[in-house]
């Protein structure tokens, strides 16, 4: 019943996954099997079809390059720079997310040749403005991270207090105080006992936790998070 005389841009998301491998923050890449930038490296991500969501869109092209599915994707910003594609105007919606690295096995299909994770501190050269898109995720994950207990996303269904610092400490770049730490954590009230123990080394028996509210990110500081919260993004 409509037409319009404007130009229609294409819409596309992109998918940033973190996790913590060898002790270093990685980010899952894709190797493109189709030009433009064949071969290149470059976030998982694609086109949105006519009859979907976004979120919808980004996982299921997360699922199709990588293998991975039931993440729990933030939206993370809107780059619409007119020369970020060579082929046409594309408007891309980034995502991100944190997973662990057990949980994880990597298939890469569709139009990716490869998929890999890449320390963030070594990026290969990247496709489009993926190195843009990636800088922003991190700073929102190192922002975020201060007030909110967005760094559990990382964890496994089982782990140390010591595990979980060494993810804080990995993520701020800084060595944190261990008494300070821990009580900061358990005093937010989401990390639950399970009554197990691990033995690390030659050290006694730790005690093994689990996160109370899988995916769910609760807000340790509330005056940082009233604060932060609503920062333009």
């Amino acid at each position: 019943m409509y037409s319009y005389i404007h130009a229609h841009p294409a819409v596309s998301t992109d998918v940033v996954i973190f996790t913590i491998q060898d002790e270093q923050l990685r980010v899952l890449l894709i190797q493109r099997a189709s030009e433009p930038y064949m071969n290149t490296w470059a976030l998982p991500g694609g086109f949105v079809a006519i009859d979907e969501g976004l979120e919808q869109a980004a996982l299921r092209e997360l699922a199709e390059e990588t293998g991975i599915s039931g993440v729990d994707l933030e939206q993370l910003y809107t780059f619409g720079r007119p020369d970020r594609d060579p082929r046409e105007r594309v408007i891309t919606v980034a995502y991100y997310a944190m997973v662990s690295a057990d949980r994880t096995t990597l298939r890469p299909a569709s139009d990716a040749k490869d998929a890999n994770w890449f320390p963030c501190a070594s990026l290969p050269a990247l496709a489009f403005d993926h190195d843009r898109i990636i800088a922003m995720a991190l700073q929102r994950l190192t922002s975020k991270i201060e007030y909110s207990t967005i760094a559990l996303q990382f964890m496994p269904s089982a782990f140390t207090l010591r595990e979980l610092q060494r993810v804080y400490e990995i993520i701020q770049g800084e060595s944190l105080d261990k008494r300070n730490f821990r009580k900061k954590i358990l005093s937010g009230g989401i990390i639950a006992d399970t009554g197990a123990q691990r033995r690390q080394g030659n050290h006694r028996p730790a005690r093994l936790y689990s996160i109370k509210s899988p995916g769910k990110v609760e807000f340790i500081d509330k005056r940082q998070a009233r604060d932060r919260v609503h920062e333009p993004h």
